[in-house]
């Protein structure tokens, strides 16, 4: 019942919505570097910030990772709490320079690298898998508060599911496959931002009736 319910949602929201070709980035660096400052802001203030590194020409774990810890909180002040993620995003470039590069980090077996990125301090579970998801291609299932929510509302998930639960909610149900988990949490974040709210616009949503 579960699988068809997550199958069915999938198939709606895509035929709805259409792909969403997620990550928006020119790299995969790029990519790590946005998990990171996106925690607890919106995508548009990322992009502000990671502009300014590139205004810079600081785009490569080399260069951020010898910028001046001020400097580098300066320059992505528009993504909020800056001190704090300038420090996390240090942490994770010596992270980077300690695995060998970011050409080596994905040749690792994905679930090592997976406990790997969590002992980095500022690293939590959805930054993590956004990295080996949409940075590695690799088939691991990205949850966010649109998720739980949508979940919650569709009676999937208990109000109090942990973050692993609802991982493999998705993981168990559904082919394990990386363009498809990119996909899937894509839709998830367009109608959660558009229609499944905190003041949900049940009337309208692609999801109705489900």
């Amino acid at each position: 019942m579960t699988k068809n319910t997550l199958v069915l949602i999938y198939n709606k929201l895509y035929k709805s919505f259409g792909p969403q070709h997620w990550w928006p980035a020119k790299t995969k660096f790029e990519v790590m570097v946005g998990a990171i400052l996106t925690q607890n802001t919106a995508w548009g203030n990322v992009e502000k910030a990671i502009a300014s590194l590139r205004k810079e020409n600081l785009l490569s774990p080399q260069k951020l990772l010898r910028l001046p810890l001020r400097h580098m909180a300066s320059l992505i002040k528009s993504c909020g709490y800056y001190n704090v993620k300038a420090k996390r995003l240090k942490n994770f470039l010596k992270f980077i320079k300690k695995k060998g590069g970011v050409a080596k980090l994905f040749k690792e077996d994905p679930f090592v690298l997976r406990r790997e990125l969590l002992e980095v301090n500022g690293v939590g579970e959805e930054t993590a898998d956004s990295i080996l998801l949409y940075a590695g291609n690799l088939p691991f299932f990205v949850v966010d508060a649109y998720t739980k929510r949508i979940l919650y509302r569709h009676n999937l998930i208990d109000k109090k599911a942990d973050y692993a639960h609802v991982q493999k909610l998705f993981m168990d149900n559904l082919k394990r496959d990386a363009d498809l988990f990119n996909e899937y949490h894509a839709l998830l974040v367009k109608v959660g931002k558009h229609y499944c709210k905190k003041k949900a616009d049940c009337g309208n949503c692609p999801l109705k009736g489900v």
